[in-house]
Order: C-alpha cells, then structure tokens, then sequence
C-alpha cells in the first residue's frame, strides 16, 4: 500500500513539474503578470505607436530610448518560435519585438508591477499577449 502510494506520489509530482514549464517558452524573452508582459527584470514592458509593426527596426533612439529603454536582445539571440522577432536599432543592438512591435520599459516605472507609461503621450501602451 505504501510502495503504491509512493509511486503514484512520484507520478503525479512528475507530471507537474512537467506542466509548470509549460506556462512559458523556453526561449520567450518576457513573462506575462496581471494581463501585460514584463521583461526578465519584472517590470512592464511597452510598444510605441510610431512604430511600424513588422518593419524590423525600432524608431524610438536617442532621448527616447533614454526615456523608453529596449528590451534588449544577445548579439547572439536563440531565436524564439511563436511571436517574438529580433529589430535592428540604430545603434546597431538588436531588440525583441512581440508580434512585430519592438517592446520598451519606461524610465519612470519604478517597481514591479508599475504601469505608469500606459498612454504617455498618447503613443505608448502596456504590451499585452
């Protein structure tokens, strides 16, 4: 009784932790937390609506990049299956996009969870999946 006990213990934690890395790609560059997708840091992520979706290149450099920090990709990245692509930037660092848009924090977030940059200016807003 015992011996089946344990074994079917064994099984099902088996079983679980298989699921539980189900939840998230492996190579996916953000989670997702209260219906938006943070970064690997925890905190929000954004896309800018002067963007152009699936273009290959962010246009938010300089200041603006100061001010909405990329999500910044390896030089080398293990390209994601699903929605996530690479843009170039400017400044020659690559940038993960989701579904075609180059994804940004905001400078003025200050914790995780913080969505403050949500409508700025009228042009950014939280990424969602």
């Amino acid at each position: 009784m015992i011996t089946k006990l344990f074994s079917a213990s064994v099984v099902a934690v088996a079983l679980l932790s298989g699921c539980g890395s189900m939840s998230r790609a492996p190579d996916a560059p953000t989670r997702t937390a209260d219906g938006v997708l943070i970064g690997p840091n925890g905190m929000t992520l954004y896309t800018f609506n002067k963007d152009t979706a699936n273009s290959g290149k962010s246009v938010c450099n300089g200041v603006c990049a100061t001010n909405w920090p990329p999500l910044i990709a390896p030089d080398s990245p293990k390209q994601p299956m699903g929605p996530y692509t690479i843009v170039m930037r400017d400044d020659g660092k690559k940038q993960w996009a989701y579904k075609g848009w180059p994804l940004y924090y905001w400078s003025k977030d200050t914790k995780a969870g913080d969505k403050t940059g949500d409508g700025v200016g009228g042009a950014w807003a939280v990424a969602k999946p």
